[in-house]
């Protein structure tokens, strides 16, 4: 597939059929993460995958959002930060969460090429999850994202946003690109 189409038609999907994904197609997305910028060569992130129905269930919970616990999978993405902490201060910990974003970023585009559809789940009670997957206390959870297969595909999405709303030139508030300045030779 190409990348416009996997960026174009990438959405959130909150139904997912009965078909039980490969696992082994999941672990091929988590590997797309690794290739994400780093800051100074160190990367913070760790993936659970959970196949575990009653875990799912306990996740879907903390989650507050019922449609986790009809996933086949969930990933459980998490940021250990303290390497960048150790040599950047507390400006590491703005580098995890940027380079968590790029890795999950690039793990959402695999799984739109795969053919298997999510949904990055923001909101959880961080601690209930932590506890139920045994995660240490100096990781964060990043998301979590239920996987399977979408229950009806959707045509390609359009832009929710115009670029106009969001594309400045130079400087904050600047719509429009100055004409290049004649240069004396």
């Amino acid at each position: 597939m190409e990348l416009d189409k996997a960026i174009k038609s990438r959405s959130s999907v909150k139904k997912f059929n009965s078909k039980k994904p490969d696992w082994r197609d999941i672990i091929e997305c988590i590997d797309a993460a690794r290739y994400a910028p780093m800051a100074g060569g160190n990367y913070t992130l760790k993936f659970i995958l959970v196949d575990d129905s009653e875990k799912i269930k306990q996740i879907a919970e903390c989650c507050q959002q019922n449609f986790v616990a009809r996933a086949h999978y969930v990933v459980v993405t998490c940021s250990v930060p303290g390497r960048l902490t150790n040599a950047y201060g507390k400006q590491g910990e703005v580098y995890a969460r940027q380079q968590a974003g790029a890795a999950m970023e690039n793990f959402l585009l695999k799984i739109v090429e795969s053919g298997l559809s999510t949904c990055w789940v923001g909101y959880f009670v961080e601690e209930q999850i932590k506890k139920e997957l045994k995660i240490p206390a100096n990781a964060q959870i990043e998301a979590i994202f239920p996987i399977g297969y979408e229950y009806e595909k959707k045509k390609t999405r359009k832009a929710k946003i115009d670029l106009n709303n969001i594309l400045y030139f130079n400087s904050y508030g600047q719509t429009r690109m100055n004409p290049p300045k004649k240069m004396d030779v």
